[in-house]
């Protein structure tokens, strides 16, 4: 293959199950997931600067279960064409939303009567040959994306877009690419159930286990202890691109983590060089951990008008505003740390 692809899709079931279907048939690929509106912009835009970065002059920018707008449409093809690598342009879709674009662009496909998954595997093993599992699996996709209740499928997908949607171990902005690939891998194991009887059934019983399976390592603990774990190994690796500092005080960033209290002290503990643990999130709230280094109730009140505990406080950053990358993310903080003086 002389071409790299770019798989941007959206983040639920049958995003994911677009992704399935590429990861199948192509071995030069990197993966993005994005929800609609300005999101989809931003995603694109990294495409982008990948492949100017890029060494290799050939690529496909795939994007699936996402509708664009006109104005999306347009401005992409522009970018696309002024770039100086070659770069063809591909959508599959099926939200009708998006009939205009499909009316007029050519790269612009739209089925509304199949979810995107079937639309991307029918597309992909048309050419490149069909695989019996995968087409089980797109099948389970298909029954309830667009919602067949008599289909024979339809419990089971249900089982596994709640699965999907539950992944929030693993955070899409700060570590996309394990994000991917924990979802691919509850994916991937959850079709060993689809065979057996009750599927829907057994799969929902085994989910919480094949969570567990992905963070496992050496020994067996609780779900919530091994995901911290595992997320203290990724933080500790990017500590130093995470790190920020309050007064004299070093600490690291994070967003949207979830369990704040554990995965918080855990890093702590792993990383005595750091003073404190800050999480933001989406709706404005901020989060903080201490090991006793530094008063973070005091840290909470003077940065976000809030208080708690002198190792865990918590606030509002009333002037954050939402975003999509983590740089943007954290140049926001840091410079409101920097207005406050």
């Amino acid at each position: 293959m002389n071409y790299l692809l770019h798989h941007l899709s959206h983040t639920d079931l049958d995003g994911y199950g677009c992704q399935m279907v590429s990861a199948r048939y192509f071995d030069s690929i990197a993966f993005y997931n994005s929800n609609y509106g300005k999101e989809i912009n931003e995603c694109f835009n990294q495409i982008l600067e990948s492949i100017q970065a890029s060494s290799i002059e050939k690529h496909v920018i795939l994007i699936t279960d996402l509708n664009l707008t006109m104005e999306q449409a347009k401005e992409f093809e522009s970018k696309a064409t002024i770039c100086e690598k070659e770069i063809q342009l591909l959508l599959l879709d099926h939200h009708k939303s998006g009939f205009e674009c499909a009316e007029t662009f050519e790269w612009y496909y739209l089925d509304s009567m199949r979810c995107a998954t079937k639309i991307t595997y029918d597309f992909f093993s048309s050419i490149y040959g069909s695989d019996a599992k995968l087409s089980h699996f797109v099948d389970v996709v298909n029954a309830v994306d667009i919602w067949l209740e008599n289909d024979p499928h339809f419990e089971l997908g249900k089982v596994c877009m709640g699965m999907v949607s539950g992944a929030k171990e693993v955070n899409k902005v700060m570590f996309p690419h394990e994000n991917t690939a924990y979802i691919f891998n509850l994916l991937h194991n959850a079709q060993t159930f689809f065979t057996q009887e009750g599927a829907h059934i057994a799969l929902d019983d085994a989910v919480h286990g094949l969570k567990k399976a992905f963070f496992k390592t050496d020994k067996n603990d609780t779900l919530s202890n091994l995901v911290s774990a595992y997320n203290v190994v990724l933080l500790s690796n990017a500590k130093e691109k995470m790190r920020i500092t309050y007064k004299e005080y070093q600490g690291i960033l994070t967003y949207n983590i979830g369990n704040v209290s554990i995965i918080g002290n855990d890093f702590l503990t792993a990383n005595p060089d750091f003073d404190f643990f800050m999480d933001v999130t989406s709706k404005k709230t901020i989060s903080l951990r201490s090991n006793g280094k530094v008063d973070v109730s005091k840290m909470a009140a003077h940065l976000a008008n809030g208080g708690g505990h002198h190792n865990a406080s918590g606030g509002l950053l009333s002037s954050f505003k939402d975003a999509f990358t983590y740089d943007a993310i954290k140049s926001q903080v840091t410079n409101i740390i920097a207005s406050k003086g």
